[in-house]
C-alpha cells in the first residue's frame, strides 16, 4: 500500500497550495490594507476557527460515509476559497470570510484524508503511514510558501491567489483517478450505534484525550510560529546591518518550515522506541526553551536567528506524528472518525488562538516595532508549550 500512501500524501500537499498564502504575504498586506498586528492575527487565526467549526461534523461523518467523497467535496471548497480571496478580498472583513472558507476546506481534507488512508492500512504499517501523512502537512505548507513567493514575484498577489487554486483542482483529479473508493459497510461490527455528533465514547477515553490535549498545545505553538515566521525574519533581518542574504526571506521561511518534515517522521520512530509520552514530554520541554531563546535573538546575527528557527521548526514538529498516531491507536472501536474529529476540533482551537495571541502580544508591546515585543510573544509561546506535558500526564494518568 505504499502507492496509496504516496498518492494521498501528494493530494494533501497539492490541496494546501493556498494554505500559507496570507501569512507569507503578511508584510505586503500590512502596507496595502493598513491592518494592525491584532487584525493580522485574526485573519491568520480565523482559518483555524473555520476548521474547528467544520471538522467536528465532516470528520465524524467518515465513520458512516466514504471518506473519499467528503475529501473531494472539501478540496473543491479549498479551491473556491483561493479564487474568492483573489477576486473579492478587499480588507479585513472580506479576508476573514475567505480565510474561514479555506479553513472549512482543510477540515474536510486533512483528517478525512487520514481516515481515507487508514481504511487501506492495518497493523504496524498504520503508525508509519500516519507519520508520513502528517509530515505531508509540513511539505504542503512549504510548497504553499514557495509557490506564493514565486508567483508574487512574477505577477500581482491577486493573480497569485487565483493560480494557487490549481493545486486543489489537481488534488481532486489525483484522488478521483488514483484512489479507489471504499464503500462504507453499514453492517460492520464496529459501526457506531450513537448519532453522528455523540462524542461521549471518545471523551470518556482518557488515553485518547491525553493526546488530544497534547496536540492542542502543540498546535498553539506550531501555527503561531508558522503564521509569523516571515514577519519575524523580516524584522530580524532589518536589524542586521551586514546582511547579505542569497535568497529571499520568503524562501528562507519555506526552508525553515521544511526542517520540520523529517523531524515529524523520525520523531514517530523515536517515540515507538522510547515511549510516546516520554518522547512528547522531552520534545515539548525542548521547544519551550528554544521559543524563549528565539525571543531574545533579534539582536544576534541573522544567520544565527535562522539557525535557531530551523532547530525550533524541528522540535515543534517532532511530536506531531506521535501525538496523532497515539490518538488513532487509542480510539474506541468504531469511533476512529469521531476520535479524529475530537482530536482536530479541540486541537485546532489552539491553532486559532496561537496566531491571534501572538499578534495581540506584539500590539500590546510596541506593535511589533521593538525586540522586546517579539521576545514577549515568543516567551508566551514557550510558557504555553510547558503546559502540554502537564495536561497529558493529568488526563492520561489512569489510562
Amino acid at each position: 500500500m505504499i502507492r496509496i500512501t504516496i498518492i494521498i500524501c501528494l493530494a494533501e500537499t497539492l490541496g494546501m497550495t493556498g494554505f500559507a498564502a496570507f501569512p507569507t504575504l503578511l508584510p505586503q498586506f500590512f502596507g496595502e490594507w493598513g491592518i494592525s498586528n491584532t487584525e493580522a492575527g485574526w485573519i491568520n487565526g480565523i482559518y483555524y476557527a473555520g476548521y474547528v467549526f467544520a471538522v467536528i461534523i465532516l470528520t465524524s461523518l467518515t465513520d458512516r460515509a466514504a471518506p473519499r467523497d467528503i475529501y473531494l467535496f472539501s478540496t473543491a471548497i479549498s479551491a473556491i476559497a483561493c479564487l474568492g480571496f483573489a477576486y473579492l478580498a478587499e480588507g479585513f472583513w472580506t479576508a476573514m470570510a475567505f480565510r474561514t472558507l479555506g479553513g472549512i476546506g482543510l477540515a474536510g481534507t486533512y483528517m478525512p484524508g487520514l481516515k481515507m488512508l487508514s481504511d487501506f492500512l492495518h497493523g504496524p504499517k498504520k503508525s508509519r503511514a500516519v507519520a508520513f501523512y502528517t509530515s505531508s502537512f509540513g511539505i504542503g505548507t512549504s510548497v504553499s510558501i514557495v509557490a506564493t513567493g514565486v508567483l508574487t514575484d512574477l505577477t500581482d498577489w491577486r493573480t497569485a491567489f487565483a493560480l494557487l487554486a490549481l493545486g486543489p483542482l489537481l488534488a481532486i483529479l489525483a484522488t478521483i483517478f488514483l484512489v479507489p473508493r471504499i464503500k462504507h459497510d453499514k453492517e460492520a461490527a464496529h459501526t457506531p450505534t450513537t448519532h453522528v455528533l455523540d462524542f461521549r465514547p471518545v471523551l470518556r477515553c482518557r488515553a485518547a484525550m491525553a493526546y488530544v490535549l497534547g496536540y492542542t498545545v502543540h498546535n498553539f505553538e506550531l501555527f503561531a510560529f508558522r503564521a509569523w515566521t516571515v514577519a519575524f525574519l523580516v524584522y530580524a533581518a532589518s536589524l542586521d546591518d551586514d546582511i547579505n542574504l542569497p535568497i529571499s526571506i520568503i524562501m528562507l521561511a519555506a526552508i525553515v518550515n521544511l526542517f520540520g518534515v523529517p523531524a515529524s517522521i523520525l520523531g514517530n520512530e523515536f517515540a515507538l522506541k522510547l515511549g510516546r509520552h516520554r518522547w512528547i514530554t522531552l520534545i515539548m520541554l525542548t521547544s519551550s526553551v528554544l521559543a524563549c531563546m528565539i525571543g531574545f535573538s533579534t539582536a544576534w546575527s541573522i544567520w544565527l536567528v535562522i539557525g535557531l528557527c530551523c532547530l525550533y521548526s524541528m522540535t515543534i514538529t517532532a511530536d506531531s506524528a506521535a501525538l496523532t498516531a497515539g490518538a488513532v491507536e487509542a480510539a474506541p472501536p468504531g469511533y476512529l472518525g469521531a476520535t479524529m474529529a475530537v482530536h482536530s476540533s479541540i486541537a485546532f482551537t489552539g491553532s486559532f488562538l496561537g496566531p491571534l495571541v501572538f499578534g495581540i502580544m506584539l500590539d500590546v508591546n510596541s506593535s511589533g516595532g521593538s525586540s522586546a515585543s517579539w521576545a514577549v510573544a515568543f516567551i508566551v509561546m514557550g510558557l504555553v508549550g510547558l503546559s502540554g506535558p502537564l495536561l497529558m500526564r493529568w488526563v492520561g494518568k489512569d489510562a
